[in-house]
């Protein structure tokens, strides 16, 4: 016999513990408690303001919940996804912010423009989930596909623009087209991606003497537009003056217009009746005509009539006959005693 067959002969025989009765129940009873309890809390789920949630049954959706405390089957029968489906959110294009220190992505911001130059243009997109669905299973990676269409959209849009245009008068109009390029893309694949807007921070040349050059460019295009702004500013103020004493002109001028033809009007009236009086009898309108005619040129003056051979005829008071008489019968009587007085 060895010496380890004496040895184990020797030590005795050892028995395992023994458990309480019930143990290995309570155990059971304790795990199950336990997994019901996760399974639980896995089955309650909170959305909170401004997000949506995406139901998932089995792998498909099934469901769209809002804000609140909402209830679903357990996992892997049901999951939830949350997104910020209300919230606007912002994607920047040629630049990241980090830590309040901004980074540009040259590979992002540097494009050509229609006239074969380089340019730099920061732009910011600010997006909305439209369709929860479609976002998370029509496109694979939805953000990444949004920012290589915001760089296609805009190096489509600045490839048909001047350098020259695009850094001066056109970032308005090259926003628009932008915008609407990049919601045609969204749209097109179905990517449940709204598009709320996009604005350019930055549209310039590259840094350097290009930058430079351009940048005196554009000093120069703004003071011209100053200076035409003051010309206009001047011009405003000189010509409606011009026009007001142009059309106080012309109103001066037709009055006096209107005057002269009131005035010919009266004295054709007046020849017309003269006319009249002297188609009935001619001698004696003419002699009166001359004895008004002696009277306004020598209104002082005595009239004093003779027979031509330098004697005096007669005497006759004309002045104070006229003054006194304003008919034609009187003038008529004086002229007749003149002729009387002259025979």
């Amino acid at each position: 016999m060895s010496f380890m067959d004496r040895d184990r002969e020797e030590r005795p025989h050892s028995v395992p513990p023994s458990l309480p009765p019930g143990t290995v129940k309570k155990m059971i009873v304790g795990v199950v408690i336990v997994l019901l309890l996760a399974l639980g809390f896995t089955m309650f789920y909170t959305v909170e303001e401004g997000q949506r949630a995406a139901v998932v049954t089995f792998g498909k959706f099934t469901d769209e919940v809002g804000p609140g405390l909402h209830f679903k089957l357990p996992y892997p029968i049901q999951k939830v996804v949350v997104l910020d489906a209300d919230i606007v959110q912002r994607m920047y294009i040629g630049y990241r912010e980090v830590n309040g220190v901004t980074q540009v992505i040259e590979e992002e911001a540097l494009m050509i423009t229609g006239d074969e130059n380089i340019i730099h243009a920061d732009a910011v997109v600010e997006w909305t989930i439209s369709d929860i669905e479609n976002f998370l299973f029509n496109v694979h990676e939805p953000t990444h596909m949004l920012r290589n269409a915001a760089v296609s959209s805009i190096r489509s849009v600045m490839g048909s623009t001047n350098l020259d245009y695009a850094i001066t008068d056109g970032k308005t109009q090259i926003q628009g087209e932008v915008r609407q390029r990049l919601i045609e893309l969204m749209d097109e694949y179905q990517t449940g991606i709204l598009i709320r807007d996009v604005k350019f921070q930055d549209i310039e040349p590259p840094a350097g003497e290009v930058q430079q050059a351009f940048k005196e460019v554009t000093n120069a295009r703004e003071e011209k537009n100053t200076k035409i702004n003051n010309a206009n500013k001047y011009a405003n103020d000189i010509i409606p003056k011009a026009r007001g004493e142009a059309q106080a002109l012309i109103e001066q001028a037709e009055a006096q217009k209107k005057s002269r033809i009131l005035n010919a009007e009266g004295d054709v009236a007046q020849f017309n009746a003269l006319y009249e009086e002297y188609a009935k009898n001619p001698e004696i309108t003419r002699r009166r005509l001359i004895l008004e005619t002696l009277e306004s040129v020598l209104p002082g003056a005595k009239i004093v009539i003779t027979d031509g051979n330098g004697e005096t005829v007669n005497y006759l008071p004309l002045n104070e006959l006229l003054r006194s008489s304003g008919s034609g019968s009187t003038s008529g009587s004086a002229t007749s005693q003149q002729g009387g007085a002259s025979q």
